[in-house]
C-alpha cells in the first residue's frame, strides 16, 4: 500500500459497514496504474507516494475568489462548507437543499441510498474512496415543474492550511423531477499556493422532460490535485446540457459517463483543456445509449503548450436495440510546443442497426494561412496567435445559452488565454 492510501485509510472513522467495504476494496485493488487502460495516459505513481491530512479548522482563503460570482452560492473550502460566505436565500419553493451531513444523520435508511452504490472495477479507487471518505456535499432535488430563476453556483475553493496538503472528499447529488429546470456552475479555485487533493463524485438524476445546465469551471492552484466523477442517468425527453472547462491544477481528471435511458433523451456537451506549463489534464467521457431515439452531440477543444500534456478519451457506446440513436463526437486540438503532448482517443461502439454516429480527433498547429492573412493586416503575431486560440477555444461555448453567464464564461476563458506562452 502507496503513502497515499495509508495516508487516507489513517483518517477513516465510520462504522458503517458500506464504508468500511469501499475502503477495504480501495485498499485491495491499490491506484490504478498503467496497467489500467482507463488510467494508461495519466501516471499515478508521484501521486501514489504523497501523503494527504484531513482538514482540520477551516482555512482563510482570498475572499476576492468570489467577486463576480452572485447568490445563490454554496461555498466549500478544502471540502469544508463555509457557511460565511454562502447565500442560499434565493431557492425557490419546491428547491429543497441539504447537506450531506443532515442525510447521513437521518433515522430514515434510505435517506442516503446513493451513497451506498457500489462501484466494481478496479480501476474505480477514486470512487471507492469518496464513498468511504466523504463527510460533505450538497444534496439539491427540484419537484416536478419547479425552475430556478438564476444559476446555483457551487464554489469550491483550495487553499493552504499549514505546512500539510490535505485531501477533501465531496459527494453531491443533483435530482430533477418531471419538468423540472435548472443551471449549476461549479467553480474549483485555488487561493494562493498549494498542493491540495480534491476527490469530488456528482450524480445526476434526469426525471422525464427535466433540463439540466451544468457547467464546470476548474482553475484551481499549478500545484492542486484533482480527481472529479460524474454520472449522470437520463429518463424520457431529458437534456443535459454539460460544459467543461480545464484550465488549471496540475494533475486534474474528470470523467463524464451520461447514460441516456429514456426515448428522445438528449446530451449536449463541450469542452475546453488548456493544457499550459507542466499542467495534466485528463478527460474522459464515457456515453452509453440505452435505449433508441436518443442523442449526444458532443465537442471538445484541446490547447497543450509548454510542457502540457492534454489526455482526451470520448467513448461512445450504442447498446443492442437502441436503433434511432444519434451520436456525434469532435475533438480537435492545438499542439503549441515541441515539449508539449495531446493523446486524443475517440472509440465508437455500436451495437444496433440504423443509428447515425460520427467521431473524430484532430491534432495539429495554427493555421500558417490564417496567421498570414492576420499578420498581413497588421496584426502583431501574439495577437494573431491569441485571436485565433481564442476563436478555437470559444466553440466549445455554444453549449450556453444564457448570453450573460456565456459572455462571463467567455471573459475567464479569455484571461486564461492571454497568459498563454510556448514554454509557459
Amino acid at each position: 500500500m502507496g503513502a497515499l492510501l495509508e495516508s487516507l485509510a489513517a483518517g477513516f472513522d465510520s462504522t458503517a459497514p458500506w464504508r468500511r467495504e469501499a475502503l477495504d476494496a480501495a485498499l485491495r485493488d491499490g491506484l490504478p496504474l498503467v496497467r489500467s487502460e482507463a488510467w494508461k495516459y495519466t501516471a499515478l505513481r508521484p501521486l501514489e507516494r504523497r501523503s494527504f491530512a484531513t482538514p482540520a479548522a477551516p482555512a482563510a482563503f482570498d475572499a476576492a475568489l468570489l467577486d463576480g460570482i452572485p447568490g445563490p452560492r454554496l461555498v466549500f473550502v478544502n471540502g469544508g462548507f463555509d457557511a460565511t460566505h454562502s447565500d442560499t436565500t434565493a431557492l425557490p419553493a419546491g428547491a429543497r437543499f441539504q447537506r450531506l451531513p443532515e442525510l447521513l444523520a437521518d433515522t430514515d435508511p434510505r435517506a442516503a441510498n446513493f451513497m451506498q452504490r457500489r462501484f466494481a472495477r478496479g480501476d474505480e479507487v477514486f470512487a471507492r474512496l469518496n464513498t468511504a471518505l466523504a463527510r460533505d456535499g450538497i444534496v439539491l432535488r427540484l419537484g416536478e415543474n419547479v425552475r430556478l430563476a438564476q444559476p446555483l453556483h457551487l464554489v469550491f475553493i483550495g487553499t493552504a492550511a499549514g505546512d500539510v496538503d490535505s485531501a477533501s472528499h465531496l459527494r453531491h447529488l443533483v435530482e430533477l423531477r418531471q419538468g423540472a429546470e435548472a443551471t449549476i456552475v461549479e467553480h474549483h479555485l485555488g487561493s494562493g499556493d498549494h498542493a491540495n487533493l480534491s476527490n469530488q463524485l456528482v450524480q445526476v438524476h434526469l426525471a422525464t422532460g427535466a433540463v439540466l445546465r451544468h457547467l464546470r469551471r476548474q482553475d484551481e492552484a499549478p500545484r492542486a490535485t484533482l480527481v472529479a466523477r460524474t454520472d449522470a442517468v437520463l429518463a424520457r425527453d431529458a437534456q443535459y446540457h454539460r460544459l467543461d472547462l480545464e484550465l488549471g491544477a496540475g494533475l486534474s481528471r474528470h470523467e463524464l459517463n451520461v447514460r441516456l435511458e429514456g426515448t428522445g433523451a438528449m446530451l449536449l456537451g463541450s469542452g475546453v483543456q488548456l493544457a499550459t506549463g507542466r499542467r495534466h489534464l485528463d478527460t474522459r467521457l464515457g456515453i452509453e445509449h440505452i435505449v433508441g431515439d436518443t442523442a449526444c452531440d458532443l465537442t471538445w477543444r484541446g490547447i497543450a503548450a509548454g510542457r502540457g500534456r492534454a489526455v482526451f478519451h470520448g467513448g461512445i457506446t450504442i447498446r443492442p436495440g437502441a436503433d434511432g440513436s444519434d451520436a456525434n463526437l469532435s475533438n480537435k486540438n492545438l499542439l503549441l510546443s515541441d515539449q508539449a503532448e495531446v493523446d486524443s482517443q475517440p472509440v465508437l461502439e455500436i451495437h444496433a442497426e440504423e443509428v447515425k454516429a460520427t467521431h473524430g480527433a484532430t491534432v495539429g498547429q495554427l493555421s500558417p494561412t490564417a496567421m498570414f492573412y492576420l499578420r498581413s493586416r497588421g496584426l502583431p503575431e501574439a495577437d494573431a496567435r491569441r485571436l485565433l486560440t481564442t476563436a478555437f477555444c470559444r466553440e466549445a461555448l455554444v453549449v450556453v445559452d444564457d448570453p450573460a453567464l456565456r459572455e462571463s464564461l467567455a471573459a475567464m476563458l479569455d484571461r486564461s488565454l492571454a497568459a498563454l506562452q510556448d514554454g509557459a
